[in-house]
């Protein structure tokens, strides 16, 4: 029986829910797995808020109301669990770590590594991401650009700056001499993810696919470089009286107990979050300021008025036009694109009765666009955000509930330093020619082909 064949024959359980039929599925079924954000667009834009697909077993809900989503991701968050194939194969390569674990256990790992991320914790380790910014810009720069500008692939450059800040902040190291090692690997593994994560047919872990066998081999690179860390930290010893081998993430899961491979899921979930999430975020920022320059002079404006170096929290308050950019950069390109729940028990989506094990996808990238919620919901405006704060249903680039991403504050303080490390030396620009480059749905959304822009050298640089 042929692929489409046996995608027609199925056929989800009927709830009375909207949506395309098995048929529609198997015709779209390259286009949805080369360019699932266009089509995830499309059956909502053609079915509404309330979406079903069909596929075998529970029923597959696209949510993408408000109220609907905050049910679901805050709400009634104890009812609806991780156990989901986007989180069972992003776990392939981390482990059970924080981000992919839908054991009740990540309560207790959250517990143990949300000291790091205090704001105690956050404007101590300021500097180390200054000094990361700057490193990282000073060798992915030219030195004289011109009048024109030089065209750089920013989109390289933010990975450069986002594995540099993992290093130095959440652990204490710098890695620039693994730098590369690490990049190859983060990367090599979150294609995999994404390979995994839209399997139509997946197959045990332990079949010898050409997938499984490239897997084993990337978690196995992830494993040798998480394990070289972890003994370099030990070999150290305590740092403290009283046993403590700091108060860095890795440092606090070594006090904390846990065994070196669960230290190690963490380890690994943290490099790959944090790098690609802010990575990826920062290239679209920084292409919305190049195709809008009022913006961009608007931040430079504002960053000149700022009283010395900017610190790595308290930005709503000290650089508003800033953070606004920030905010309004993530609604329209938040990197998370997709969150997925299934259901532990029956409940009630959308004023439709719901049976447990049903699976919710929610994609910020369709909430975030959502004309009811967002006037011009495709037009960069970062107003939108200047006094009004980011707390809204509507809005969850870092999702939503007690599974918010518990890096937040740390990624959202690390963009505003780039930029303002960046944009006081530098003019951002379109080249000539220019044309956006299409969104591509990886483990965040990343520009396909990269992010080629023109960097204009200013008469003043940082500070």
């Amino acid at each position: 029986m042929s692929l489409s064949s046996r995608l027609q024959a199925l056929q989800p359980r009927d709830i009375g829910v909207p949506g395309p039929t098995s048929t529609d599925m198997a015709r779209a079924f390259r286009s949805v797995r080369a360019d699932p954000l266009s089509f995830l667009v499309e059956a909502a834009e053609r079915f509404g808020d309330l979406v079903a697909f069909p596929v075998p077993g529970a029923p597959v809900l696209l949510v993408n109301d408000p109220a609907d989503v905050r049910h679901v991701l805050q709400t009634s968050a104890r009812s609806w669990g991780k156990q989901t194939v986007q989180y069972a194969a992003l776990g392939r390569v981390t482990g059970p770590g924080l981000l992919a674990s839908s054991d009740p256990g990540w309560i207790e790992h959250r517990r143990l590594a949300a000291p790091a991320f205090h704001h105690e914790r956050l404007a101590a380790v300021g500097e180390k991401v200054r000094a990361a910014v700057d490193a990282a810009l000073t060798a992915g720069l030219p030195g004289d650009s011109g009048a024109s500008g030089a065209v750089v692939d920013v989109a390289a450059l933010t990975h450069r700056i986002g594995l540099d800040v993992v290093g130095r902040a959440l652990f204490s190291a710098d890695l620039s001499g693994q730098a590369q090692q690490l990049l190859d690997a983060t990367s090599r593994a979150a294609e995999l993810v994404v390979r995994l994560g839209r399997s139509v047919l997946p197959t045990a872990a332990w079949t010898p696919t050409p997938l499984n066998v490239r897997l084993r081999s990337t978690r196995h690179r992830l494993d040798s470089i998480s394990a070289g860390l972890i003994a370099q930290r030990r070999a150290r010893g305590p740092l403290r009286s009283g046993g403590s081998h700091g108060d860095d993430l890795l440092g606090l899961l070594l006090d904390s107990g846990l065994t070196d491979g669960e230290i190690r899921s963490e380890l690994v979930t943290m490099v790959i979050a944090g790098h690609e999430t802010v990575a990826a975020a920062l290239a679209w920022t920084l292409m919305l300021l190049a195709e809008h320059q009022p913006a961009q002079d608007r931040v430079r404006a504002e960053l000149a008025d700022h009283p010395g170096p900017v610190a790595l929290l308290g930005h709503r308050d000290s650089l508003p036009w800033t953070r606004a950019v920030v905010d309004e950069a993530l609604r329209l390109f938040p990197p998370a694109w997709a969150l997925s729940r299934r259901a532990q028990r029956n409940d009630v989506i959308g004023g439709r009765e719901v049976p447990a094990g049903t699976m919710v996808i929610v994609s910020p990238w369709l909430v975030h666009r959502r004309s009811e919620s967002w006037p011009e919901p495709l037009a960069f405006r970062p107003e939108r955000f200047l006094g009004a704060g980011t707390v809204r249903p509507d809005y969850l680039p870092f999702g939503q509930g007690p599974r918010l991403c518990i890096g937040r504050e740390f990624a959202l303080g690390e963009m505003v330093m780039v930029l303002s490390r960046l944009l006081p030396g530098h003019r951002i620009g379109v080249p000539q020619g220019w044309s956006r480059p299409a969104a591509q749905a990886q483990v965040a959304v990343h520009p396909r082909g990269g992010m080629p822009l023109s960097v204009t050298r200013l008469g003043r640089g940082r500070a």
